[in-house]
């Protein structure tokens, strides 16, 4: 159960306010600064960069001090998750035995705000007499490190959200930011598609909403689903959705056997309560007429937006043809936990 929260004087609360608002602004700003750069003065560079990294047939290696190191340790797994090996090498550690984890083949990514961090330049001088490719990213392009390296990342003038401007904020935001893109462009050349990404995410949230429909579907025709003629009788329509595992709707058809319509439960209390329910009367006037569905080429993550969105509790799934091959019911989402009950 959560505590209940503290009385604060209403001075004292606007101005906490709008600190923290000030300091999300800061390092907003410190992005859309970036944003620009990229778009005028810089945009060869980063063009350069993606093509060392696109090139790349060994492993992006990323290394940084303190907070740049942290940033690298997140950008490094970002561009493994996009399809590009990807390693962090500790800067002092590199002079220590692990310059062997650096191949030829590699590319060093790396980070310092100054440009000026000795454990920093100290690997890219390095690495450049090893003749391993080298993108360097800072604040300085008249830095150590710009010299150091084949290509630079101008991170630009940054005024950190820090009130002293001591602690690393704003440029940290920064920098993760241009790592983000610099791993998105890269995949964007690769082409780097959806089932690539499942193939590196099979785990997880991410992993489930890449799966098929199909995949997941209980209800299935031939098996444990029955598709009803719309020319059906709501007595007989019903009949058919019996047993233990029942889907919560029945899937209509047109005489060329595709999906015309559904009539869920919900339906059925409706008509009920309307006063319409006649047995023998026909499916085709209580049906709903042309229902949301899914393709059998559509993901997971399809299914949990149309839940989301439309409030479906059934979706009909069919094939290239519009021919019915199953049904998703919420409950199949629920129990994979990626929508709520």
């Amino acid at each position: 159960m959560a505590s209940e929260l503290p009385n604060v004087a209403p001075d004292r609360l606007a101005a906490e306010r709008s600190f923290l608002v000030d300091a999300i602004v800061a390092e907003a700003e410190a992005v859309q600064r970036l944003a620009e750069r990229i778009g005028t003065v810089d945009a060869a560079a980063w063009h350069a960069a993606i093509g060392l990294i696109e090139r790349c047939r060994g492993h992006v290696v990323v290394s940084g001090m303190g907070k740049s190191g942290l940033v690298g340790a997140k950008i490094s797994a970002t561009l493994a998750s996009l399809g590009q090996p990807s390693h962090v090498v500790h800067p002092s550690e590199a002079v220590h035995g692990d310059l062997g984890r650096i191949r030829p083949d590699d590319v060093a990514l790396l980070l310092s705000f100054s440009g000026e961090t000795e454990e920093v330049v100290t690997l890219a001088s390095i690495l450049k007499a090893d003749g391993v490719a080298r993108v360097g990213i800072s604040a300085k392009p008249e830095s150590s490190l710009a010299r150091q390296c084949d290509v630079h990342l101008n991170l630009g003038d940054i005024v950190e959200a820090c009130p002293r401007g001591l602690a690393p904020t704003a440029s940290t935001t920064a920098m993760l930011a241009a790592g983000d893109a610099l791993a998105l462009a890269v995949a964007r050349r690769r082409n780097f598609s959806a089932d690539d990404f499942h193939k590196h995410h099979p785990g997880g949230m991410l992993g489930v909403g890449l799966k098929p429909v199909t995949e997941i579907m209980r209800f299935r025709v031939g098996v444990n689903l029955a598709v009803v003629p719309e020319s059906a009788t709501i007595g007989e329509a019903t009949s058919t959705a019996g047993g233990v595992r029942r889907p919560g709707a029945t899937v209509l058809v047109d005489p060329a056997g595709r999906l015309s319509g559904i009539f869920t439960d919900g339906d059925l209390r409706r008509v009920f309560l309307a006063g319409q329910l006649d047995p023998a009367g026909p499916i085709r006037h209580v049906m709903t007429r042309q229902p949301q569905h899914l393709t059998v080429e559509h993901l997971v993550r399809d299914a949990v937006r149309l839940v989301r969105e439309r409030r479906l509790d059934e979706i009909p799934v069919v094939d290239a043809e519009g021919r019915p091959v199953g049904l998703i019911d919420v409950q199949d989402l629920i129990a994979l936990r990626v929508v709520q009950d």
